[in-house]
């Protein structure tokens, strides 16, 4: 399980993207680089990370799924997605 801080941290990036979409959108439109520069670092969504749900693991991430190959596999053998059987052959 990752640190509550990471997890906390990564939260908090996406709350600043979210404030910061429109302002940045429209200066990429307008060309205005310098005052892109001037915008808090984390308002870029590249610094957002993709995390598992359940366990917070940033590695191994199934977008499909919302979660790491550890826990997607642990879910599927549970039962927990449909459709999703163990392959034996």
């Amino acid at each position: 399980m990752a640190k509550t801080a990471w997890i906390e941290r990564n939260e908090r990036k996406k709350r600043t993207v979210a404030k910061f979409a429109a302002k940045r959108a429209e200066m990429k439109a307008n060309g205005d680089y310098a005052g892109l520069a001037g915008l808090p670092r984390d308002a870029s969504p590249t610094r957002v990370v993709n995390r598992c749900s359940v366990t917070g693991r940033r590695r191994a991430f199934y977008r499909k799924f919302g979660v790491s190959r550890l826990t997607l596999r642990e879910l599927a053998h549970a039962g927990m997605i449909p459709g999703m059987t163990k392959a034996s052959w």
